[in-house]
Order: structure tokens, then sequence, then C-alpha cells
């Protein structure tokens, strides 16, 4: 069973908190998706990390290609997108449900800390998958650096 690590982003956007929890998660060894809400949002997430520096390209992929099971990160705006992840990103209020949570060994929930509708929807999923018997960890940025703010 994962844990889900909550991100309360509020110095750094999703463009870029998410490629140094990419580079982690990858350095772990762990097939990544990138779990989103709509497509645009997604395609242009696809652009920003094909157009980051070349020495810390990240190998992905937008779902609906050819190979989407062969991605060693997957970016994708639908649950079931034909790939196995062994850790699971929510970015831009995406859901994760407590069995996904639980088949992951890490989940991430970035959320927006300036949006008062993604602060409310992230203590819905906390309050939920804590009550499913999830471990939980909350992080912020609010001090300019994360810190570790809460624990289940």
């Amino acid at each position: 069973m994962g844990s889900v690590y909550f991100y309360h982003l509020t110095s750094a956007s999703v463009e870029q908190t998410l490629p140094m929890l990419l580079n982690k998660s990858r350095d772990a060894g762990w097939v990544v998706e990138v779990r989103g809400r709509d497509k645009g949002a997604m395609e242009r997430l696809d652009q920003a990390l094909w157009g980051g520096p070349a020495e810390a390209f990240l190998p992905h992929g937008l779902a609906g290609g050819d190979h989407d099971a062969e991605q060693p990160i997957l970016l994708t705006y639908a649950t079931g997108a034909g790939h196995t992840p062994t850790c699971l990103m929510s970015v831009h209020g995406a859901d994760i449900s407590a069995d996904e949570a639980h088949a992951a060994q890490r989940s991430c929930v970035l959320f927006d800390g300036h949006d008062g509708d993604a602060l409310a929807h992230a203590r819905v999923q906390w309050k939920t998958l804590k009550d499913a018997g999830c471990s939980a960890q909350y992080w912020s940025q609010a001090a300019g650096k994360w810190e570790k703010k809460a624990e289940t």
C-alpha cells in the first residue's frame, strides 16, 4: 500500500514543480501517470516538459499514442489510459481513488494554494483517502522551501 503526498503549491506552479517530482519518481524506478482533468491543460503541460533544458529531459508521452503502455511517464486526462503506474500524480483537480492509491507505491496530489476551489477539492481528497485507510503527508512551500506539515 502506497502513501499519498499532498503538495500545496504557493511559490511555484505545477509546471515548475512537476519536473522535480518526476525526476525523483524516475530515480526511484517508478512508472508515472500524471492525470489532469482537461485535454488542453495536459497538452500544455506536455509542451512545457518538452521545452525544458536538454540535460533535464524527462521521457514521456501524451495519452492517446501508440505506445502509451510503454511510456515511463504518461500524461493523461482520463482514468484507464492503458498504463499501469507505480506512481500516480494528480494535477488540476484530477481525482485519485482509494483503490488506486492503495495499488500505487506513491500517489501525489499537486494543488494551487491560491485557488479556493483547488484547496477545497484537496481537502476533500485528503479526508476521503485518509478515511479509506491511506497514509498521507501534507507538504507546503509557504516558507519558500518544501516542509512536511502533517502526516497520518
